[in-house]
């Protein structure tokens, strides 16, 4: 079993029970963060003194307070941690059920495991948690199952969310181009942007840009 844990966790109580969980696994050492920065510096100082962690689990949505942090959300942490120590296994515990996001935890950030949280979920931790130490791969909850087969997101690329993501902010065509050509994103041109958010509004049978937003507000798009 994994001897060094990192809990990310802002909850008290989620963050206990997870440790006891880990207890129950015969993990030696298991140690705690509330905040995205605090659990960074915890992994790049572990690595300096040569005693790395072997497993971080990681919820996806950190509460704001008075304190100014560079890493807000389980995905920046897991992708900041990934830069520094790319090896390190990963399991994010979360209420998260959206398609999309599950996906790019994945595909894009390359996590072990996603387990969310629920009335059975500390038994789905533990087990997520085993398989992970056994090196199975992509191991999620049962009743998420369906994220991972979905297949109406398939057609939706990097290029798409970019555009989701513009639009969401309120930027007007000529804005988003002047943007997307500015940070290299191609095709960058006002008629092409406008095809492409005409074609995403079929895709989604959405009415209108408004109602397009929305629909992908609820599929965790943006």
């Amino acid at each position: 079993m994994f001897n060094k844990v990192l809990v990310a966790e802002d909850f008290d109580s989620i963050s206990i029970t997870v440790g006891q969980a880990l207890a129950e696994l015969s993990v030696s050492e298991i140690h705690h963060a509330k905040y995205c920065d605090d659990a960074f510096l915890k992994v790049k100082k572990a690595l300096k003194d040569n005693l790395p962690y072997d497993l971080l689990i990681s919820d996806l949505s950190f509460k704001t307070d008075h304190r100014e942090n560079k890493l807000n959300s389980g995905d920046e942490l897991i992708a900041a941690v990934k830069k520094i120590q790319p090896d390190i296994k990963t399991v994010v515990f979360s209420i998260e059920d959206k398609s999309f996001r599950i996906k790019s935890l994945f595909n894009d950030l390359g996590i072990n495991a996603f387990v969310s949280k629920g009335r059975n979920s500390i038994p789905e931790l533990k087990k997520a948690i085993r398989g992970v130490f056994n090196n199975d791969t992509k191991i999620l909850s049962q009743e998420l199952s369906h994220a991972l087969r979905d297949k109406s997101l398939i057609e939706i690329e990097t290029y798409d969310i970019s555009l989701l993501k513009s639009l969401s902010k309120g930027l007007i065509l000529d804005e988003i181009a002047l943007d997307f050509k500015n940070s290299g994103i191609i095709p960058n041109g006002s008629s092409s942007i406008e095809k492409r958010i005409n074609k995403l509004k079929t895709f989604f049978k959405a009415n209108n840009n408004v109602h397009l937003i929305a629909i992908a507000k609820d599929l965790g798009l943006v």
